[in-house]
């Protein structure tokens, strides 16, 4: 089936969501001077309490995919709702600062999961399915690079192979299983594949709000800003994944790469 001139309007919609611009860029065009500053203001042991911080919120993630996304019927997302509720938790996590990621990150990311879940069910995903759910999950692996990362192959496709088998094992033991125990082997490694990645993003809003001029009301804003990127990474994926059901994965994919 060939495309319409629409859907690879579409497409290319999504692409630009997808590769353009990163987190950092946003934020520092928001605070008006680069973000490497505000790493600068954060203090020595603020590496590790971002990875408690993000393990412990991707650890909820699934708990909510697991057990509390619904599959009601397609509808438009909520997503100035759900920006409105992330906004209020970052006024205390820019109040507090630092200390404050811990307790606010994990309320943070249930809400963007929630989104993400709206805008999934608004592109025909059945909610039912674990695999559909885990997509929901994995879009927060979409939002920076790892570390391992080889710098020739980034980008979207890249991260979605990268996280692929990871999703796919957890998937097929939460459909076996009927249940998450995260000792389980498919789910640490699906956690600390998409952690590895949503921390990257989690460390350029820890130093946004290190900044002093950025306080609660600047906490709110940034926090805003971080939902409306995963808000981004989950229209843009999932009109891919809409795409794909439609035309075939090879094909998109081909397409997405020329445009």
């Amino acid at each position: 089936m060939t495309m319409s001139p629409a859907e690879i309007e579409e497409l290319r919609t999504a692409k630009l969501l997808l590769e353009h611009p990163g987190l950092a860029a946003r934020i520092s065009n928001l605070v008006g001077s680069p973000i490497e500053r505000g790493f600068a203001m954060l203090p020595k042991r603020w590496n590790q309490v971002v990875n408690d911080a993000t393990r412990k919120s991707i650890e909820k993630a699934l708990d909510v995919a697991l057990w509390t996304l619904d599959d009601s019927q397609p509808q438009s997302p909520s997503n100035w709702w759900h920006k409105l509720a992330v906004g209020t938790t970052g006024a205390a996590g820019g109040a507090f600062g630092l200390p404050a990621l811990t307790l606010e990150l994990p309320v943070s990311t249930t809400i963007m999961l929630r989104s993400i879940a709206d805008i999934a069910r608004s592109h025909g995903e059945n909610l039912k399915l674990p695999d559909a759910r885990l997509q929901c999950v994995q879009v927060l692996g979409l939002g920076g690079t790892s570390k391992s990362d080889d710098g020739a192959e980034t980008g979207y496709f890249a991260a979605r192979a990268a996280m692929a088998k990871a999703v796919s094992d957890a998937a097929a033991y939460m459909a076996r299983k009927g249940l998450l125990e995260k000792g389980a082997p498919a789910i640490v490694q699906l956690i600390t594949q998409v952690a590895s990645r949503f921390s990257i993003v989690v460390s350029q809003k820890a130093a946004a709000q290190a900044v002093p001029v950025v306080g609660a009301v600047g906490g709110a804003i940034i926090n805003t800003i971080f939902i409306d990127h995963f808000q981004d990474m989950g229209k843009g994926h999932f009109t891919v994944r809409r795409l794909e059901r439609i035309h075939g994965p090879a094909k998109i994919e081909r397409i997405y790469r020329e445009l």
